[in-house]
């Protein structure tokens, strides 16, 4: 298999609202290997957590864990949609989204925390057989979403630096 390398995005290939993202984010030197390896790494730290640390937020008004893997799954859908528009050359200007819309409704809490993990891993596997099967013009491409350019690097970089971000909360606020 060959390896993708994408290039590390620069100001202007993104909204300023993602950088944050994109900063804790590695160089993509091997973007299917990173993006599986950080599957199975969230995988295996996630998926020993009994129900009462499923169901703990570490503040009133903040999440659970539950709702935030899910809404890791959410905004991975929504990050792949858009690098997938984008990639196919699709020009249509994409709209944003609301998490703290979407997080309740998903009524996550619902759900065994399992399923929910399992959601997202299959989310992940989707990214990465769009990634794989992306060619080479696709990661060039640019187009709109939230009134913002975007290209499709900067949502391979988003993608895996969402994670990061919210893995790095999970173990500094959640203990996880």
């Amino acid at each position: 298999m060959t390896t993708l390398s994408i290039p590390r995005p620069v100001a202007g290939d993104h909204a300023v609202g993602m950088s944050g993202y994109i900063s804790v984010a590695p160089n993509l030197h091997d973007a299917v290997k990173q993006l599986t390896m950080q599957r199975d790494a969230v995988r295996q730290k996630l998926s020993n957590l009994n129900a009462a640390k499923a169901a703990y937020r570490y503040a009133e008004g903040k999440w659970t864990v539950r709702e935030v893997v899910g809404h890791l799954a959410d905004a991975e859908r929504v990050f792949q949609y858009r690098l997938m528009r984008i990639g196919r050359a699709d020009e249509t200007p994409l709209p944003g989204f609301d998490e703290n819309t979407y997080v309740p409704a998903g009524e996550f809490e619902t759900r065994a925390f399992g399923d929910v993990l399992e959601e997202w891993v299959a989310v992940r596997n989707a990214t990465l057989a769009l990634v794989r099967g992306l060619p080479p013009a696709a990661w060039t491409r640019s187009g709109t979403s939230n009134g913002k350019r975007l290209t499709t690097a900067a949502l391979a970089y988003v993608i895996y630096g969402h994670v990061e971000h919210h893995a790095k909360l999970l173990a500094e606020r959640y203990g996880i």
